[in-house]
């Protein structure tokens, strides 16, 4: 090859390279097709599918719950009209997203429509990567679905080639709408080599297609005639700027168009995205010259075809997602442990700071430069391409820093950095959690499942699951709720659905590491189950995310195949089995047989095997030049498998041990210490150290104090108050701590920082106005920030400034009447010698008019009159009721019924009002019950942290806590419920919601903890509902009735209720409730056989706890971070605890008065006291009291609760029925 031939070469390699650089490809679209799970559009031109939305998208200003797809380039929001009807005659009568609008035609099998709806997290993230780009200062993009259209190979309709297709102009293009909460986005992709033509024939004629966002007719006004609402135009009838949808952008990269489409509750306009110049790496740099070809000329009746210099095509190869940036949260900042070395001021990371390429100055060459401004570009191309090449190289810890854990150190390396864990933690750097720790996995599953031979399937979306491990021994437990029947019982077998926890947390063997250890949070995992011998296949996909602000590893599951039918009723058990993980370059793959059995009720067993494959992908740090090494080959062992369905809670729960280590076990005598074995007994919240032989010791993990054996989370909001900064409420938590901004504060861009929220002002209530003074004018608050002011009656002027009006000279009077003026009023006096109002004045004396008590009064007196004694004064019958009138003849408030014995109110027309009637010897209050729970203006909302609710007769109270503090001074009344005795309060933490029990109802009830209306939940067949117990997992509640002896269930809505246990039961109070793990516990003051019972909530495995050494055990709680279940007796007088299995029972304080009801709080108890009539605090780590509050009205205090910040994540006790 001679050096004019390589020069040659060397310029269509450039060539290449800077059209790769500049045009957006196919493959830079969102993935499509069959293998990406999309549906086909019907074949043919004008095709229109109909599509129900998981989620509704916003467009302009209505949402939207049904779409319709159509062949020619658009999404409607309504069934669209016929072509002819809307083809170039635009805009459309209806509500529709133009994104490539032309008589397009499939019809010929090339071209095809896909569509699918997605909220996988991959996809997630490359939405917000690109809204993001395209509104650059918005930082609150959290799309939860994406809606993917793609228009492949479509070609326009009538327009036909030699007969086999292949030589018909195609366009491939695709729109994504990505919606959350309150708003959605369309994303449009226009590659380059996808636009081959940018008309069709219309009606004879070549139109240009056409782009954009049309609401179609609108309802007028004050008026029942439509007319043509807003229409966004994103392409002129131009052809050139149909051309520019590949050429340009308004989101940065070339080709791509992102836009604001719809808001939710105001909408104002399709808002484009901001940056309409390319960034360096997606476009031109500043300062080069970039040829522009003319325009072709427009023939009528052919369509037309951009004409585009040659290139070369480029592979067909997947290419993988772009790693994105992690998404910064700024609602929350949660510094997990603080390090304060020297200063109590925390160290956090440095802010991103992004910055977005200045507008790009873009000149045009003259004619006879074209071929030179060319080689130009390709030099500037060149340099742009391997500066982009090497710009990764240049990635520092000086800028990239705030990537890494708040618990790992940044390092260096020749071709960029990498994150480490501190010693004391573990994970690859970017997610790091402390050793020792119990870890939590939260997340949602969804699936479409065929069960046996069932034709249809089962669908299920977004169910709850919960996963608990104890990383110092391996033991794992999952809960996945609301499934239905018909799938819970199959699913069974299947206890790797939310193992995958078990293998990231295994307890490891010398020299091997688990899951977490070597990659951290943020995988995917796809396994495909085949079942033996039936042949039936399930696919589990699954996306990790982290963890998250509460230290919980987030996951999302699709499940989709078929499952061989387990009975209603039968039970499994799975063998234990080894799985071998193959450790590769950012892939692990593992495989095993699973063998388990199925008793079938009519007590003959099955045994059957499943074929388990699974693949493992996730990013590990290239540039680490000493990659530690990883054994190639790992083996899991699992062995202790439980699994049960829970059909009357619709849960399904699995529980397994788990080993990480050599593919030849666990046979040398080093790892039968007791650290590698699981059999130490260190604190749940401790690391096991192995020693020489079988010694060891134990440490409590980061965030908690204590020898191991015991150990203590370390509040960090009391030893470092200040730890949060000024506007910040500090919540700790265990072995972490969390910041919340007070109200009226958000975080600020940096996530820690609490700033000021922005939002507008009611200037009327805050008495801000410049409207005159109240008693002339009134100040009406608009919206906004916005007031008017306006004049009272009785004053004139514009609402400023307001003056009185003499209505004496109006001559409002009678003329025989005097007119006194008054400031906005006036009064009418009948002269001497007149009676009347004022207004209507006769001669003569006034006679007194009877007022309506004073005639009903009469009436009675009268009626009851025998007409033989009318010279006595008249008396009622003995049974007759009187009505009671004051000094001027108005009804008394309260009225009385003497013979009955009864009291009530009435309102000023002496109607009873409801609800107020007293039993003898009781009034009712003057003033009327309310409705709903009247809060008082001070107290609602209720600010940020964590509360002690407690009940008093009539009201429930609530006491901010301050780390473990009751913050006394601001204890304020949260509900008010006169006449009600209420007894037992709960708290449901993810509704937000307070539950109480009233014996004089008797009663269930709840009401938001904002405020708001009492809902009556159980009103009838009660007698004395004394204790309440909410399942916040279940959505269930639990009470007990000590007049009808009997513990019921039923759903939190109040229905679906039934009796658990009406037997063996004297006098049962209170009742607690272990939902990770599916446990009551309830207390029976039976004086002469008290005692702590324990079951199962669906009423199994009922067993007597503790019947020793009881008097009156009035109050129980459980604390599901130390497994503790605890009481206080008003007998023994003592508050004592033991853990759930009976055993370790210790007095914590004793010597107290008469407690009534009990609460645990981190490592504190709450108490509320009868005779000391105050709610005491105990701390359990030092056996005392600590502090008391006494409410302002002295009375008996009855149930206490406290309100989490956040729903907690109990963890099963070691030895236990699952892991027997």
């Amino acid at each position: 090859m001679d050096l004019h031939q390589r020069g040659w070469l060397g310029w269509a390699t450039l060539f290449a390279i800077a059209l790769s650089v500049n045009s957006l490809s196919k493959h830079d679209m969102f993935d499509y097709g069959e293998q990406a799970g999309d549906q086909l559009l019907e074949q043919g031109t004008d095709q229109t599918q109909a599509l129900i939305l998981n989620q509704s998208m916003f467009f302009f200003d209505g949402a939207y719950d049904t779409v319709y797809i159509n062949t020619n380039g658009f999404l409607a929001v309504e069934e669209p009209k016929v072509e002819s009807e809307y083809l170039g005659k635009m805009p459309a009568s209806f509500g529709m997203i133009a994104i490539f609008l032309g008589d397009l035609d499939n019809s010929d099998g090339v071209g095809k429509v896909y569509y699918r709806q997605d909220s996988r997290p991959s996809v997630l993230l490359r939405t917000i990567d690109h809204i993001s780009q395209a509104f650059p200062q918005d930082d609150e993009i959290k799309p939860t679905h994406a809606l993917i259209i793609t228009w492949e190979n479509v070609a326009a309709h009538g327009e036909h080639g030699r007969g086999d297709g292949l030589d018909r102009k195609r366009n491939t293009f695709q729109l994504v709408v990505a919606s959350m909460a309150s708003a959605s986005y369309a994303i449009l992709f226009y590659p380059r080599e996808g636009l081959q033509y940018i008309s069709t024939p219309v009606a004879g004629q070549s139109v240009p297609v056409q782009a954009g966002f049309s609401q179609g007719l609108v309802q007028a006004w004050f008026s029942w005639s439509s007319s043509q609402g807003p229409y966004y135009r994103i392409a002129t009838d131009d052809e050139a700027s149909v051309r520019q949808l590949s050429e340009e952008t308004n989101s940065g990269r070339r080709g791509v168009w992102v836009y604001e489409i719809g808001t939710s509750p105001f909408f104002s306009s399709i808002t484009p995205g901001l940056v309409t110049n390319l960034s360096p790496e997606e476009g031109v740099a500043v300062g080069q010259v970039e040829p522009v070809s003319e325009s072709p000329p427009r023939n009528n009746g052919e369509q037309q075809e951009i004409d585009f210099p040659p290139y070369e095509h480029e592979e067909e190869e997947e290419t993988p997602e772009p790693e994105l940036p992690p998404t910064v949260y700024p609602v929350q900042y949660q510094p997990r442990y603080p390090v304060v070395p020297e200063s109590p001021q925390p160290r956090y990371p440095e802010p991103v700071q992004t910055s977005y390429p200045e507008p790009v100055q873009t000149s045009y060459p003259e004619p006879h430069l074209f071929f030179s401004s060319k080689i130009v570009f390709f030099l500037r191309m060149w340099f742009v391409f391997f500066s982009a090449v090497f710009a990764y190289s240049s990635e520092t810890c000086a800028s990239n820093r705030q990537k890494c854990s708040s618990f790992a150190d940044c390092k260096d390396y020749t071709n960029g950095y990498c994150c480490h864990c501190r010693p004391g933690f573990y994970g690859n750097g970017k997610d790091c959690v402390a050793e020792g720790k119990p870890q939590r996995m939260n997340g949602k599953v969804s699936g479409r499942v065929f069960v046996g031979n069932s034709p249809s399937p089962l669908e299920f979306y977004n169910n709850d699951l919960h996963s608990y491990v104890v990383a110092n021994d391996g033991r794992a437990y999952v809960a996945i709720s609301t499934i239905p029947a018909g799938l819970g019982p199959s699913l069974q077998p299947l206890s790797s659905l939310g193992g995958v926890i078990g293998w990231a947390f295994a307890l490891e063997q010398p020299g091997y590491e688990n899951g977490f250890s070597i990659i951290g949070g943020v995988f995917s995992r796809q396994a495909e189950v085949t079942f033996l011998p039936g042949n039936e296949r399930l696919t589990i996909k699954q996306e990790f995310k982290g963890v998250d602000e509460h230290d919980h590893l987030v996951v999302s599951t699709e499940l989709e195949g078929r499952l061989p039918e387990v009975p209603h009723g039968s039970t499994v058990q799975i063998d234990p089995y080894k799985e071998l993980y193959q450790y590769g370059s950012n892939r692990i793959t593992s495989s095993s047989n699973r063998d388990y059995t199925v008793s079938l009720l009519d007590g003959s067993v099955q045994t059957k095997t499943y074929q388990w494959r699974q693949t493992i992908t996730y990013q590990s740090c290239p540039n680490d030049e000493a990659v530690r090494a990883v054994q190639p080959t790992q083996q899991l062992s699992v062995d202790q498998i439980f699994v049960m369905y829970d059909s009357g809670n619709q849960l399904i729960r699995y529980a397994m041990s788990n080993k990480i280590g050599s593919i030849h076990g666990d046979t040398s005598q080093h790892n039968q210490n007791p650290c590698f074995t699981g059999r130490h007994g260190c604190d749940t919240n401790a690391a096991c150290r192995p020693g020489e032989g079988v010694q060891f010791t134990c440490e409590c993990s980061t965030g908690f104090t204590g020898d191991g054996r015991q150990c203590y989370d370390i509040d960090e909001c009391r030893e470092t108050p200040e730890i949060c900064g000024s506007h910040a409420v500090c919540n700790n938590q265990p072995g972490t701590f969390r910041c919340e901004c007070v109200d009226g504060f958000q975080f600020a861009s940096n996530g820690k920082t609490c700033v000021e929220v922005d939002r507008p002002i009611d200037h009327c209530q805050r008495g801000t106005n410049n409207c005159d003074i109240p008693e002339r004018a009134r100040c009406s608050y608009t919206g906004a920030s916005a007031y008017i002011c306006s004049c009272l009656s009785g004053f004139v002027g514009d609402g400023h400034t307001c003056q009185d009006i003499d209505e004496c000279e109006q001559g409002r009077c009678h003329q025989d009447a005097v007119c006194y003026n008054a400031q906005g009023s006036f009064t009418c006096q009948c002269r001497p010698g007149f009676h009347g109002d004022g207004f209507r004045c006769a001669p003569g004396s006034p006679e007194l008019e009877k007022t309506q008590c004073e005639r009903d009064r009469e009436s009675i007196q009268v009626s009851s009159d025998t007409g033989s004694f009318t010279f006595f004064r008249p008396r009622p019958a003995v049974s007759q009721y009187v009505p009671t009138c004051d000094q001027h003849g108005a009804y008394e408030p309260t009225q009385c019924h003497g013979s009955i014995g009864q009291c009530w109110c009435v309102d000023g027309n002496g109607q009873e009002v409801p609800n107020t009637r007293t039993g003898p010897g009781q009034r009712p209050l003057l003033i009327p019950p309310p409705i709903g729970p009247t809060t008082r203006p001070d107290v609602s909302p209720v600010a940020p942290g964590t509360h002690l609710l407690f009940a008093q007769s009539g009201k429930i109270e609530h006491i901010p806590l301050d780390g473990y503090s009751m913050n006394k001074g601001e204890a304020k009344a949260l509900l008010h419920l006169p006449d009600r005795v209420v007894i037992a309060v709960a708290y449901d933490c993810v509704e937000k919601m307070v539950y109480w029990t009233d014996i004089t109802g008797p009663s269930i009830s709840k009401a938001s903890l904002e405020g708001g209306d009492i809902i009556s939940l159980v009103t009838t067949d009660l007698e004395s509902p004394e204790g309440l117990a909410i399942d916040y997992l279940a959505r269930l509640m639990f009470w007990t009735d000590s007049m009808k002896d009997r513990i019921e269930v039923a759903k939190l809505d109040g229905s679906q209720r039934r009796v658990l246990f009406d037997t063996d039961l004297v006098n049962p109070r209170p009742i607690v409730a272990d939902p990770s793990y599916g446990r009551l516990y309830w207390a029976d003051w039976n004086r002469d056989g008290p005692k702590i019972e324990m079951s199962n909530m669906d009423g199994t495995d009922r067993t007597v706890l503790v019947k020793d050494d009881l008097g009156l055990p009035n109050g129980l709680t459980y604390d599901p971070e130390s497994q503790q279940l605890c009481w206080a007796d008003a007998g023994t007088r003592k508050v004592q605890c033991m853990d759930p299995n009976g055993r370790n029972r210790r007095t914590i304080v004793e010597g107290i008065q008469y407690p009534f009801a009990i609460v645990s709080h981190g490592r504190n108890l709450y108490y509320t006291d009868w005779r000391r009539e105050a709610v005491v605090a105990v701390d359990r780590t030092t056996d005392r009291e600590t502090d008391e509050f006494l409410p302002q009205k002295r009375s008996r205090v009855y149930g206490i609760a406290t309100t989490p910040t956040q729903c907690p994540q109990g963890k099963p006790p070691h030895t236990s029925s699952l892991s027997q």
